[in-house]
């Protein structure tokens, strides 16, 4: 997956924030602080449909985009593909613990340690 522009991410984020796909405008306007044009963020919106990261509903008259992925799930997504390239898995999975913040880090080992009482 590429890596993402900061207006990407912005938008993205909107997305992920509503319960409902959103038109262009709706994105523009809870973009308003960055005082873009609306034809910056529609061709945001259609360069991620694109890349596959965000769908398209065209059934209506103004097009409604929605995030393809949850935020969580777009993650994962780039986590393992950083993974696949890494060389040494175990090695680039210590360093990135090493770098996370505490509560993260003890979120990760939580989860693993219910994952472990999973597969009992």
């Amino acid at each position: 997956m590429a890596r993402l522009g900061d207006l990407e991410r912005a938008v993205l984020d909107c997305l992920w924030q509503s319960d409902e796909p959103q038109t262009v405008r709706e994105v523009h306007e809870a973009l308003a602080g960055r005082q873009l044009a609306y034809t910056t963020i529609m061709t945001t919106l259609q360069r991620l449909a694109r890349k596959g990261l965000v769908t398209q509903d065209a059934q209506t008259r103004a097009h409604r985009f929605s995030a393809e992925a949850t935020r969580e799930e777009m993650f994962t997504e780039l986590m393992t593909d950083a993974l696949g390239i890494a060389g040494d898995e175990h090695e680039a999975m210590l360093r990135f613990v090493d770098v996370i913040s505490p509560e993260a880090r003890a979120a990760l080992a939580e989860g693993l340690g219910q994952q472990e009482k999973d597969t009992r």
